[in-house]
């Protein structure tokens, strides 16, 4: 029987920005700055500089009240009853016939994901050819695939599990996590919950805030350090490369009766920052990413046979 790699198409993703930073800084001051047909830089405005982002609550408050028919008197409440109703939902399986046409057992409740690069700046400045660059990049690089719900290392149940091997089919959110939550009973025996995870750098699946919520991407840095064309001016990687999660947020509807996610669409916001960078002859240069990652549940029929050939037995 295939068996579905823990080294998904997002695992490369940490891969897609390292040479994506590379690439930048190579081509931004390589061909932009000798080549008189290159179009000028445009300044960065405050809300694009890398680390301009105030963290804090980018949500309404939670308003103690009785939802659905399920009283939440606290976040710690709301919190729980999102970890209780995920649980519920990733602990159903269901039989796949894959590409090949064999049987897997993957979770039922699978999802879609999408990776976009908002912007990127060159020593706080954009450039239309390196704008033009970056999807061929990552078009390249990056590849759709169905995912159950975040975080989460593989569909197949088996092979779900975080860095130290540890299972993530059951989530570890706590209220401690949360920069904020609210809810919303929809008066029709669901309730929407958006929830806020505080702001981590560095993120790793199933370890930290962000990392309980989102697939987030894990040890760039280790990534960063393989690159041998790329060295710092001063300080170490850690000094120099930061991979900021903030402001990102998850909707969650989930059915009061059952107690499952009925659907879910999670927004993750990374910002990646290189500073004091020598690429080659380029010495001591500054990029900064912007990232969007957006996970939408449930994925229907038509993306599980795009993506991976698969569909439900």
């Amino acid at each position: 029987m295939s068996k579905v790699k823990s080294k998904s198409a997002l695992d490369k993703l940490n891969k897609v920005l390292s040479i994506l930073l590379v690439v930048v800084i190579v081509a931004t001051v390589g061909v932009v700055t000798f080549y008189d047909g290159a179009p000028a830089p445009t300044e960065a405005t405050a809300s694009e500089e890398g680390g301009s982002s105030e963290g804090g609550a980018v949500i309404e408050a939670f308003k103690a009240d009785t939802y659905g028919g399920v009283e939440m008197k606290t976040e710690e409440d709301a919190i729980n009853y999102y970890v209780a109703a995920y649980n519920k939902t990733k602990g159903r399986t269901s039989e796949y016939i894959n590409e090949d046409g064999q049987k897997e057992v993957w979770y039922d409740f699978l999802g879609t994901e999408d990776l976009k690069i908002n912007s990127v700046l060159i020593e706080g400045k954009s450039n239309g050819m390196i704008d033009g660059l970056v999807p061929t990049i990552v078009g390249g690089l990056f590849s759709q695939t169905p995912y159950g719900l975040p975080p989460c290392a593989s569909r197949n149940p088996k092979d779900d599990v975080d860095e130290a091997g540890k299972t993530m089919a059951e989530n570890r959110l706590t209220a401690e996590d949360i920069e904020a939550v609210n809810v919303k009973d929809n008066g029709d025996g669901t309730i929407t919950m958006v929830i806020q995870p505080k702001e981590v750098n560095m993120s790793h699946k199933g370890m930290d805030a962000q990392g309980k919520f989102f697939n987030t991407l894990g040890a760039i840095d280790s990534v960063v350090d393989s690159i041998d064309m790329l060295s710092w001016s001063e300080g170490t990687t850690a000094d120099n490369c930061k991979v900021f999660y903030r402001n990102g947020t998850g909707t969650i509807k989930i059915d009061t009766k059952s107690g499952e996610i009925v659907e879910a669409d999670y927004d993750m916001s990374v910002t990646v920052e290189v500073s004091h960078a020598n690429v080659s002859v380029i010495k001591d240069k500054s990029a900064v990413v912007d990232i969007s990652y957006k996970m939408h549940f449930p994925c229907d029929d038509q993306y599980l046979m795009d993506t991976k050939g698969a569909k439900r037995a």
